[in-house]
């Protein structure tokens, strides 16, 4: 895809170029196409579509315990993710010039909370967080995080985008209940079924009618498609909330808050221990920790990236990231934030492809997500009125702007298509950005191999997919080495 930005990808901030005001020359949004109408659209857009996340963090980390039996304070944890989204967000717009905004990373929270924080205590959980963050620092200032980027081929590329275009479209329809877990107890071999068995009920009619209209308003061409669905929708949602027999509407309930303004507790900043993990578990136990979180928050994030640019047109002519170092030194910057304010790691959010959808192309869209982020820190009953019915309309409406990239692969290379077909499938088949990446370099060297072509396989990616190939054994390898 052909890029409308210019100059190297890391120079120290983006050149001033235009006849714009100095913002818009900074965040070049004139050349790149955009007007600031455009960025505003795009960053309310990208923040109601991940706002889920002020109240679905404070759940999966609430809800556990630690090994000493203490949990996190709920009201503390809406704090702490509302303010490394806001500070991370703002800093990626304004360092990256991108936009993308940072949350605490879904998978990431549930492997802090259910499989680390049971081996220790809640601060030497996040002090593993905050260790994790750092060392992905380290590979991003030695240029390795950023060379293995470079070293993907082109069609993977593609395929990343492509398959995070399902996964983002399947993340919409479970999280509005289109899409359901069949329960364990029923006699069926078939994993996942149409609502409850039918669509039923107030909430999916909410999700059905504002999916519907996001997808005429694409077809239209309307400006604003993606932001008007939501927030017409959410009106909808609270009209029929008050006037109709409602039995659950999920994480979110649309209805007016009792208050407009709430008090934010900073109570949890700063509460992690570096190193205290290394005396609760062995040395071996905390490596292999640490080895998960870096691998799933290296390629989650790199996913993330190359997909949502990719969707932007903002890939440089070799299909690079523009400023690629300053968004990863962002983004590893952003975990060690999460773990140091006990909201977990923080991560590029694949959700970012909303705004893109409405057309966000700079930095500058992140200023007004991270403003609203920050807004949250007091206005949290206000901006979380907005129920997953009415925002999941907007992720299946990107998961098809960037499923068209699968038009690019030569489907008639199977040395390529076979890869790229696997990263499709694998990622929203096994819920997780990483398995799919995963997936698709482990068969791409296996095949050049196969085929006496091992030599077009950069040395980087046979070392990545050797690592993938360990992540995927994992559980063998550590009964193997007595840890489990």
């Amino acid at each position: 895809m052909q890029s409308s930005a210019t100059g190297k990808a890391d120079s120290p901030r983006p050149p001033a170029v235009g006849t714009g005001s100095a913002v818009d020359r900074y965040f070049r949004i004139t050349e790149r196409g955009s007007s600031y109408a455009t960025e505003i659209r795009g960053g309310f857009a990208t923040f109601f579509t991940m706002a889920y996340i002020l109240v679905l963090n404070p759940i999966i980390l609430g809800s556990a315990k630690d090994k000493f039996g203490d949990q996190l304070d709920a009201v503390q944890l809406v704090t702490a993710t509302a303010l490394v989204a806001a500070v991370m967000t703002v800093i990626m717009g304004v360092g990256g010039n991108l936009p993308l905004a940072l949350a605490a990373g879904l998978g990431l929270n549930a492997v802090v909370a259910f499989q680390i924080a049971p081996l220790m205590s809640w601060d030497d959980a996040m002090g593993l967080i905050v260790f994790e963050g750092l060392l992905i620092c380290v590979l991003v200032l030695t240029g390795l995080r950023e060379a293995v980027m470079h070293a993907i081929p082109q069609p993977l590329k593609q395929a990343i985008s492509v398959g995070i275009g399902l996964f983002i479209a399947f993340i919409g329809f479970v999280d509005a209940g289109f899409v359901t877990r069949i329960p364990d107890v029923a006699q069926t071999t078939v994993p996942v079924q149409l609502g409850t068995g039918t669509l039923s009920g107030w909430p999916m009619l909410v999700f059905c009618a504002g999916l519907l209209l996001t997808i005429v308003l694409l077809a239209r061409k309307v400006k604003g498609a993606i932001l008007i669905s939501i927030v017409l929708m959410t009106v909808v949602a609270v009209a029929v909330n008050e006037l109709a027999d409602v039995a659950s509407w999920g994480l979110t309930v649309p209805e007016l808050p009792d208050e407009i303004v709430a008090s934010p507790d900073f109570g949890l900043l700063g509460n992690f221990d570096l190193f205290g993990a290394f005396g609760q578990v062995s040395v071996l136990t905390v490596v292999l920790l640490v080895f998960t979180l870096i691998l799933s928050d290296f390629f989650d994030t790199m996913g993330t990236v190359v997909g949502v640019t990719a969707e932007a047109g903002l890939l440089d002519e070799r299909g690079q990231v523009p400023g690629l170092g300053r968004v990863l030194l962002i983004d590893g910057a952003a975990a060690v934030a999460g773990g140091a304010a006990s909201a977990s790691s923080a991560t590029t959010y694949i959700e970012s492809a909303a705004g893109v959808g409405e057309g966000a192309r700079t930095g500058f869209a992140n200023l007004v997500t991270g403003g609203l982020f920050g807004l949250a820190l007091f206005l949290t009953p206000v901006l979380t009125t907005v129920p997953m019915q009415a925002a999941a309309p907007a992720l299946v409406a990107v998961g098809f702007l960037m499923m068209t990239q699968v038009k690019h692969i030569d489907w008639d290379r199977f040395d390529v298509a076979i890869p790229a077909f696997l990263t499709i499938a694998v990622m929203p088949f096994t819920y997780s950005i990483t398995n799919g990446i995963g997936a698709g370099f482990v068969a791409y060297v296996v095949i050049k191999a196969c085929l006496g072509k091992a030599r077009e396989v950069h040395w980087l990616l046979w070392g990545t997919s050797v690592l993938f190939a360990a992540y995927f054994a994992i559980d063998p390898i550590e009964q193997l080495l007595g840890v489990k």
